[in-house]
């Protein structure tokens, strides 16, 4: 990896996560322009290059979604050699980043206590389910896990309905984008005071911190909070609604706004007079029949024009799209959110981009996510001269 751009240039990471929050921090790091050494096991490497579907010449998209500018090195950790190799390739680096259960790297001379000795300004981030101080300490962390044990699925589905879970891992990836900022935090203070020092991130501390005015509420209230699905627990309207083809979102966020929904948008000026509906505080008492008076206007006109309308009063809307959809927008292209990279099996490949635009220091341009272990022999070379 020869591309030196990136306000990290000079940083060098070495990456001993694996699957999701770990991986995600890395990448975002990596992207940043930090050097970073993914150290994997030769036996299978990170377990997300088997977690299908989807491959591309036998890569995983799990694996390539969150791996790229890094370089991989093949190494076992449980082996005395391995084990000396990393000890050699912390002194290099300016931060480690990991999320094994707390004994497992101790056992190896690789946690934080042990790697400070050879490197006494290392910034050391431990990722775990419950943090090191937790009595679930010792337990595994999986995202699903932590969005049912922090809340997350208690809020999340149809009212009437079982808890959801979100539809991607979004605890692990609150704790990736915690760790950059830990990490970056870190960093800065290392060059006031020259000292090194060791983050304690967990899943379930993120996740969370991440419920926001919805545990704050919950906090002052004492009461517990409902689901409401597509709906919002304090706006109203604010949410999917029904066209006569499709659906579109719906997000009337004051009085005022409501008053142009119902006036100039449905044409329907005597919703807006009703005193059921007058203030956000009556449509949230009266919110089933509003609806349902919506729920019947709407389906009269197809999603593109009730489109045109709202756009023309500013009332935030938007439609229900695909993956795919999102992906192909023009949004998307025109901020450059799909980008390639030439991958040395799967060839051109497309990645979601960075969402960091930086006008003085840009992020750099993506290398491919790396084979197993493509990159070992040039780590060991230039870092430990072997």
């Amino acid at each position: 990896m020869t591309d030196t751009s990136g306000p990290l240039n000079g940083i060098r990471v070495l990456d001993l996560s694996r699957v999701l929050a770990g991986p995600y921090c890395t990448m975002v790091l990596g992207d940043l322009g930090a050097d970073v050494i993914k150290i994997e096991n030769p036996n299978g490497g990170d377990d997300t290059r088997g977690w299908g579907p989807t491959f591309i010449e036998g890569e995983s998209t799990y694996y390539l979604c969150t791996n790229r500018n890094k370089r991989s090195v093949a190494i076992d950790l449980a082996s005395p050699e391995g084990q000396r190799t990393i000890r050699e390739l912390a002194k290099k680096c300016d931060v480690v980043v990991e999320n094994f259960r707390p004994m497992a790297l101790q056992r190896y001379g690789l946690d934080y206590e042990s790697l400070r000795e050879v490197r006494p300004d290392l910034i050391y981030c431990s990722v775990s389910g419950y943090g090191r101080t937790s009595p679930l300490a010792n337990r595994a962390g999986y995202d699903y896990v932590v969005q049912a044990e922090a809340g997350l699925m208690s809020i999340t589905g149809e009212p009437n309905g079982e808890p959801m879970k979100v539809g991607v891992a979004v605890a692990d990836l609150f704790t990736g984008m915690y760790a950059v900022q830990a990490i970056l935090a870190a960093i800065i203070a290392r060059n006031n005071d020259g000292q090194g020092q060791l983050i304690d991130l967990a899943l379930f501390d993120c996740q969370l911190a991440m419920l926001a005015n919805v545990a704050s509420a919950t906090l002052v209230s004492g009461e517990e909070p409902k689901r409401f699905g597509n709906a919002h627990a304090s706006v109203v309207p604010y949410q999917v609604l029904p066209t006569r083809d499709s659906e579109i979102v719906l997000a009337v966020g004051n009085d005022r706004q409501f008053k142009l929904l119902c006036e100039e948008v449905l044409e329907r000026p005597d919703i807006a007079k009703d005193p059921r509906y007058a203030t956000n505080r009556d449509r949230l008492v009266h919110r089933e029949t509003l609806i349902d008076l919506l729920n019947e206007v709407l389906r009269q006109r197809d999603s593109a024009e009730w489109q045109q309308r709202l756009a023309k009063t500013g009332i935030p809307t938007g439609t229900v799209r695909t993956v795919g959809a999102a992906l192909a927008s023009p949004e998307a292209q025109a901020r450059n959110m799909v980008c390639t990279v030439n991958h040395p099996k799967a060839g051109v490949l497309k990645l979601v981009s960075s969402p960091i635009r930086m006008s003085g220091t840009p992020v750099r341009d993506p290398s491919p996510p790396p084979l197993l272990g493509e990159h070992t022999e040039e780590v060991l070379q230039q870092l430990l001269n072997r």
